[in-house]
């Protein structure tokens, strides 16, 4: 799986809060997240925002809507990502659940930090092999039934 395909199934599977995300699917849009945000970032800078003398914050005219396209953007993301997150909880063999409680966890200061983390490596951790009660094996290849 490619990093178009990751994200056409993203978009594609945007409500989708069953079943199981393979580890490409969640951290090739992972990586297209962050380069979307750092080029978010360089254009917010070439186009006025930034730091004054002072240290005071300044914002040009362009920097302020592209500030406000790209907060409405984040909106519009925010139910895909936990579905994706719950879908990659699924491939693990956990309870989707688990978003919540990362996410709750993430609100206090350190231990956020730390579940964060935490996180991210069981993200990269291989899912079940086959099926399991959140659906079959999205690598597919592991057919057990196959003598009947």
């Amino acid at each position: 799986m490619g990093m178009g395909e990751a994200i056409g199934l993203f978009f594609s599977r945007y409500t989708d809060f069953q079943g199981r995300s393979r580890r490409a699917e969640y951290w090739w849009f992972f990586l297209a997240y962050i380069i979307f945000t750092i080029a978010v970032a360089a254009m917010f800078f070439i186009l006025g925002g930034g730091i004054d003398a002072n240290g005071d914050p300044e914002l040009g005219g362009a920097s302020i809507i592209l500030l406000v396209v790209v907060g409405l953007i984040g909106l519009g993301l925010i139910i895909p990502m936990i579905s994706l997150a719950v879908r990659r909880f699924h491939d693990l063999g956990q309870t989707g659940w688990l978003v919540l409680v990362f996410g709750l966890l993430g609100l206090i200061p350190l231990v956020g930090t730390l579940t964060g983390i935490g996180q991210l490596i069981w993200f990269a951790m291989p899912g079940t092999v086959g099926p399991n009660q959140y659906g079959p094996d999205p690598k597919g290849g592991h057919d057990v039934d196959v003598f009947s």
